[in-house]
């Protein structure tokens, strides 16, 4: 199993403009082109393992693709059998929405993924596809992957959800747009919207009122989707991280999604003491722009609201708790343990390896900040574990294993991350 060990990083100032491009974005445009009447334009696509995987089950549905390496260019045809199984990879979200896309459309279709793939949840899309028709299938009476889907005739419904995730709302979105009435979809608190404003500017006709979106069945194909992806905060929050707890250290993070929903781990370490500051430079599907990040002293906080706006960014801001002063406190953030690993089980035992003390609860931790110490942290196959904690090792120096992982989401993260410190990989 591959690893890498990673120096203390000296003071640095540079920006980045080779970001990860969001795989949200990507993920869903690629899918949304299933539903549109001409050709799509995708430019800036995330050519990670996840999203190259939900592009070639869209070419095995049917769709007529063209890549030059710059822009994807889709021509749906209407979604077609396969001949294939379409293999998810290690996508909660590929697979999730596909439920949605594909749980009314005409043919027999199979959803498998990785061995992390296959052991987490997905009642929580299959349940309430079944309530309105669906035909869908799996281990664990529907529970585990693969899943089978035999498209059926769905039914209007009015859903309220007892978790927010944008998973979830977005797999009921897509089947809503092929009911037979209008249906709403409400949540606990606001999850991010990237679905609903991608659908909209196509076409769709999607109201949102505070937490509930009501949607009308669709009367045609939408328009084409004309997009750039934005580079994705996820993966740009990392380097907000190196920076904040690398003295003397500053970076702007160019051309990320400034959406409110995918910037409240940005404005949780604003709140710790970091120097973060925004710059719009578009808006047209999402607001994109530039974020400055700039070192400065950091203090605990505790986090507990819209936790379903950062929960990516968890791990990653945990190791930035781990080196503040005072106590950090993450609660209400169970969907920790159902991600590509239990993350709050994965983040205790990293930081507890570093010589941090933590407290583990059922909803999340907390950190008592300190010193950091060279440790040697297993990723468990999850890639923002790896990230985060290969990060802590700017500060102590680290050896992490097992990252393989990481293609699935940032690629170039290591060309990166040598503009800030020497790594050295082992077999």
């Amino acid at each position: 199993m591959r690893s890498v060990l990673v120096s203390p990083a000296a003071p640095f100032s540079l920006s980045i403009s080779k970001i990860a491009s969001d795989k949200s974005i990507s993920h869903r445009s690629v899918m949304f082109a299933m539903l549109a009447d001409g050709e799509s334009e995708i430019e800036n696509f995330l050519r990670a393992e996840d999203t190259m995987n939900s592009l070639e089950i869209v070419k095995n549905l049917g769709a007529e693709v063209q890549d030059d390496g710059d822009v994807i260019k889709i021509v749906s045809h209407g979604i077609k059998e396969p001949f294939e199984i379409l293999d998810c990879g290690n996508s909660g979200t590929g697979i999730r929405l596909f439920c949605g896309l594909l749980s009314s459309a005409e043919g027999h279709f199979v959803l498998t993924g990785d061995k992390y793939l296959r052991r987490r949840p997905m009642k929580r899309v299959t349940a309430p596809l079944r309530s309105i028709g669906a035909k869908i299938d799996g281990r664990e009476d529907g529970n585990l992957a693969p899943l089978s889907i035999r498209g059926a005739s769905l039914k209007a419904f009015t859903y309220e959800s007892k978790i927010a995730s944008a998973q979830v709302k977005s797999c009921m979105i897509l089947a809503a747009l092929n009911a037979d009435g209008v249906c709403r979809y409400t949540e606990p608190e606001l999850s991010r919207d990237h679905t609903e404003r991608m659908l909209q500017g196509m076409g769709a006709e999607l109201e949102v009122d505070g937490l509930t979106t009501t949607i009308k069945p669709l009367q045609g194909l939408l328009s084409p989707l004309k997009i750039r992806v934005p580079a994705d905060p996820s993966s740009a929050f990392f380097f907000a991280v190196a920076a904040a707890i690398t003295p003397e250290s500053d970076v702007i993070l160019e051309g990320v999604t400034l959406n409110p929903t995918r910037i409240e781990a940005f404005k949780a370490l604003e709140r710790m003491g970091a120097d973060i500051t925004y710059e719009l430079t578009d808006n047209k599907y999402e607001p994109v722009g530039n974020i400055h990040v700039k070192y400065a002293p950091l203090h605990g906080i505790t986090v507990e609201d819209n936790i379903s706006w950062l929960i990516d960014e968890l791990p990653a801001l945990s190791i930035a708790m781990a080196t503040a002063s005072g106590e950090s406190v993450v609660k209400n953030a169970k969907e920790l343990r159902v991600k590509e690993s239990d993350r709050i089980a994965t983040v205790v035992t990293g930081l507890r390896a570093c010589g941090i003390e933590v407290d583990e609860y059922e909803d999340g931790y907390k950190i008592t900040g300190g010193t950091l110490h060279k440790a040697k942290v297993e990723s468990d196959g999850d890639h923002r574990i790896a990230m985060s904690f290969i990060i802590a090792g700017l500060q102590c120096g680290m050896e992490v294993s097992d990252l393989d992982c990481i293609n699935t989401s940032f690629p170039n993260f290591f060309e990166l991350l040598q503009q800030l410190t020497q790594i050295e990989f082992r077999d």
